[in-house]
């Protein structure tokens, strides 16, 4: 059984552009941030399970090896990044 696929957001707060994922389950969620330095002009991330190597991608494709990861645009966020 596959579990489920993970969301990738995306907002500008303080003029920058932030792609985080949220990880964990209740008492131990952590966020994973990553300061970029433009927004995002793909919808998805192509994540190649074998290699771990990435691209932006604008849709899902056939590859069976690779998870798509959808990147959610977010007007705002109560999370305050550095």
């Amino acid at each position: 059984m596959l579990g489920a696929v993970p969301l990738i957001y995306h907002v500008n707060q303080n003029n920058q552009d932030v792609i985080f994922i949220q990880t964990g389950a209740i008492g131990g969620i952590a966020v994973h941030y990553l300061i970029i330095s433009e927004k995002p002009k793909k919808k998805f991330i192509e994540l190649k399970r074998l290699t771990g190597d990435f691209t932006f991608v604008e849709k899902i494709g056939s590859d069976s090896m690779s998870l798509y990861i959808p990147i959610l645009e977010l007007e705002k966020v109560t999370l305050k990044f550095p």
